[in-house]
């Protein structure tokens, strides 16, 4: 009894359900937004890397680097704490996108950077052949087999990346962590630390699935 009323109080749980549902919004649409900007901007990086041009690939390199390297809640506090000493003042839910945009985007730069180096230098050469002009080429050719052979890693980088909007916490976003944490402390319970995990089972757990289904799929037409 004693470890039910501990992690499953039905009072405490009835108290602030509302706010952790509420809280699984903000941290399902911060993932989201995420996905979609870091997925998008890394796949279009890579194809510029592709065409060769030796001052821009530098910079993309040291980009990739740069965030690659940098632990994301470093990031987060400069652009939180350190930006409104320079006039830039961004919200919390805005320094998480674009901290974790960017760490996504310099993954998937490789990621699909690594794929499109794997394609052989025969098929970029029989595209030419037929017409293509190399944008074509790369556009039909290249970049699907990059994408296919990408998908794995990709989809376990995304998983890893999303996970991190629990950083949200630390400056004060509305989601799952920091409410239930907050609730935590008001209650005294650890009640609400358990609804946090089952919220964050809530929302992955469908994106796993869906991730194997996703490279199950790609597998079979490699």
């Amino acid at each position: 009894m004693r470890f039910l009323d501990t992690f499953f109080n039905p009072a405490v749980i009835d108290k602030y359900l509302p706010q952790v549902v509420a809280a699984m919004g903000v941290t399902l649409y911060l993932a989201m937004a995420t996905i979609v900007t870091g997925v998008v901007l890394g796949g279009l990086l890579a194809c510029l890397r592709a065409a060769n041009l030796k001052v821009v690939n530098f910079f993309i390199i040291v980009f990739a680097d740069i965030m690659r390297a940098l632990p994301p809640l470093v990031l987060i506090l400069i652009f939180y704490f350190g930006m409104p000493s320079v006039g830039l003042n961004l919200s919390a839910e805005v320094v998480i996108w674009l901290v974790l945009s960017a760490v996504l985007t310099a993954f998937a730069e490789e990621i699909f950077w690594g794929g499109l180096t794997s394609v052989s230098a025969g098929q970029w050469e029989a595209g030419r052949a037929t017409g293509l002009s190399k944008l074509q080429t790369l556009a039909y050719i290249a970049f699907p087999q990059a994408l296919r052979m990408g998908i794995p890693p990709l989809v376990n980088r995304v998983l890893a990346t999303t996970k991190l909007t629990a950083l949200g916490s630390v400056i004060g976003v509305k989601e799952i962590l920091s409410v239930s944490s907050s609730a935590q402390s008001f209650s005294g319970s650890a009640t609400p630390l358990t609804m946090a995990a089952l919220a964050y089972l809530v929302i992955f757990i469908p994106a796993v699935i869906a991730s194997h289904w996703v490279e199950r799929r790609f597998t079979y037409r490699t």
